[in-house]
């Protein structure tokens, strides 16, 4: 499994729980979660962004997630009451679509990597008809 794929599972899932909290818990536990969720999220792609293998699409997108993660964490301390509730909704919301956004972008290149492939072998059956009668 690919770090990429790894990744952004797991920020998906984490924004995605803090989604269904934001719904759920009282405004002083999200002043928690989105601490903790946000310090989950920013020690995630922090190390991910020095990976050069990871492309510039996927390190963009760490970046963005990392500044959303560092806004998460200071909304949580700074505001109070139902601002909390849904800064930590839009927070959530925003961290799984970046998320969602990263692993599409993974599975597009591991798509064209399959096609690509795909194509090549096909063709090799002509390839060796052509030079067979080349060759004759």
């Amino acid at each position: 499994m690919s770090t990429r794929y790894l990744t952004n599972i797991a920020i998906a899932l984490g924004a995605g729980f803090l989604v269904v909290a934001s719904q759920a818990f009282a405004p002083a536990t999200m002043t928690w979660l989105m601490l903790g969720i946000g310090a989950a999220s920013l020690a995630i792609v922090v190390p991910a962004i020095a990976m050069r293998r990871r492309g510039m699409v996927q390190r963009g997108l760490d970046a963005v997630i990392g500044i959303l993660a560092i806004w998460t964490i200071v909304a949580g301390l700074v505001f109070s009451g139902l601002a909390v509730t849904w800064l930590g909704f839009a927070s959530g919301v925003a961290l799984v679509a970046f998320a969602v956004i990263g692993l599409t972008a993974h599975e597009l290149s591991t798509e064209r990597v399959v096609h690509s492939l795909e194509v090549h072998a096909a063709a090799e059956p002509e390839l060796q008809r052509d030079l067979q009668g080349v060759t004759s």
